[in-house]
């Protein structure tokens, strides 16, 4: 098992984080020099990064063969496991399973408390997190909260502005809970999507939040729409 502080430390530098971002979302394999046009370094420099990241198992790196002879290049794709820090070790992969389990063994008033309690945990640790600023706190502020939280839950928060306010969406290309989707996905992805709507409630009392892509209809991400009102900034 790889250790907190490696898997830390290579996600630390500015550039090579951008790099495993913008892997994560594009879902498809890029050769070191794609890479390093993408990002204005130097070839050596985008192929240092990305041995850095195959080493904590984040992008995979395989051998892609040109048909025209020669060495065989390298191709290097993000991983779908993502990365998990723990230390020491933690098994919360059967404690999930089975709560999962006992809601759909006690029906649809499970799923709904369930719901209301992700809800709440959402909200609520938004406002913990106003709570340590200006009561007069703007949009750009709200965003950056929703940016700071984005990135504990895997989605990723995107502004347009229409002439009746703004429009957020958020994208998640790495479900936090992809290992158990296969057997309860519906059940998942309605108590993910509870939290989430906890997160924007507590930033914007009034707003439109509707998902639209999802990954359990074989989807590449999932998407969700926040509408906020200019009366709402």
């Amino acid at each position: 098992m790889l250790h907190p502080l490696k898997i830390t430390s290579t996600l630390a530098d500015e550039t090579r984080f951008q790099i495993y971002e913008y892997m994560l979302q594009q879902k498809k394999s890029f050769t070191v020099q794609e890479i390093a046009q993408k990002f204005n370094i130097h070839p050596n420099v985008a192929r240092l990064h990305l041995t850095k990241l195959t080493e904590i198992n984040v992008i995979t790196a395989d051998f892609l063969k040109s048909g025209k002879g020669g060495r065989p290049g390298r191709i290097y794709k993000a991983t779908e496991q993502g990365v998990e820090l723990s230390f020491p070790k933690r098994e919360d992969t059967n404690l999930i399973k089975w709560s999962i389990e006992l809601i759909k063994e006690l029906g649809p008033r499970a799923l709904e408390t369930t719901k209301k309690i992700s809800y709440e945990d959402g909200f609520n640790e938004m406002k913990q997190r106003l709570s340590k600023l200006s009561p007069q706190i703007n949009f750009d502020e709200k965003l950056d909260l929703l940016s700071e939280a984005a990135l504990l839950v895997g989605y990723i928060p995107k502004i347009i502005d229409t002439e009746k306010g703004k429009k957020l969406t958020l994208t998640i290309y790495n479900c936090p809970y992809k290992n158990q989707l296969n057997e309860h996905s519906e059940i998942i992805c309605e108590l993910h999507k509870s939290y989430i709507k906890g997160h924007v409630d507590a930033l914007f009392e009034d707003n439109d939040f509707i998902q639209f892509e999802s990954m359990v209809n074989d989807c590449d991400f999932c998407k969700y729409e926040i509408k906020v009102p200019l009366v709402a900034l």
